[in-house]
């Protein structure tokens, strides 16, 4: 298979091998193979005649924040919905969320496919039918390069409809601000809303 060369290349991989090959100096290859001297010394410092990749060495999301993504990442990860509920529940805290921006998160941090509950895998305890409008609420931690966020996830335990809200403290104030937020964007009634969390909890029983 021949060599791939991007776009603005101006060399060769035997250009390249030469070049490093050679005692010549860079002004007399420059003369002798039509290039600028600067390329010359480019490649004879090099111990590959491979071009280097281009581009951040850690993609970055150019529509998220580093704070927003590490929430989709940690809605991802606790509620295991599918990319369109995940947006939906998502959008509200962030409005400016695609479905592309959403998909690309999913797959920089390989979390686009949902794993596999089926195969040779032992089958799961059948948990008690609930009525629609049964909702859970916990707490994720979200870390990220500035601190660590908190994000609010209340979930039906029948039709997967989700509420989540990033908050940069979790406090009584913010459990009860929540679950405020979550009857105002459940299009149904909710009649239970259950958590293992303490702070949740306490709002719950206030």
């Amino acid at each position: 298979m021949g060599q791939v060369r991007h776009g603005s290349a101006t060399t060769t991989h035997a250009v390249r091998a030469a070049i490093q090959r050679s005692q010549a100096s860079l002004a007399q290859l420059s003369r002798e193979l039509g290039i600028n001297p600067k390329t010359v010394a480019k490649w004879r410092k090099r111990a590959t005649v491979e071009d280097m990749k281009t581009g951040p060495s850690e993609p970055r999301s150019t529509v998220l924040t580093e704070a927003e993504e590490a929430a989709v990442v940690a809605f991802r990860r606790h509620t295991l919905l599918p990319l369109d509920d995940c947006l939906y529940a998502l959008q509200p805290s962030i409005p400016h969320l695609t479905r592309s921006a959403l998909h690309r998160c999913l797959q920089r941090h390989g979390i686009s496919r949902l794993p596999d509950v089926e195969g040779d895998k032992p089958k799961r305890q059948k948990f008690k039918r609930y009525p629609i409008g049964f909702f859970h609420i916990d707490i994720a931690e979200v870390q990220t390069g500035e601190g660590k966020l908190f994000l609010f996830v209340g979930i039906d335990r029948t039709s997967k409809f989700a509420v989540a809200q990033l908050v940069a403290t979790a406090d009584r104030k913010t459990a009860w601000e929540f679950l405020q937020h979550l009857l105002e964007a459940v299009p149904y009634q909710v009649h239970t809303v259950l958590t293992d969390n303490v702070l949740c909890r306490e709002e719950l029983a206030a």
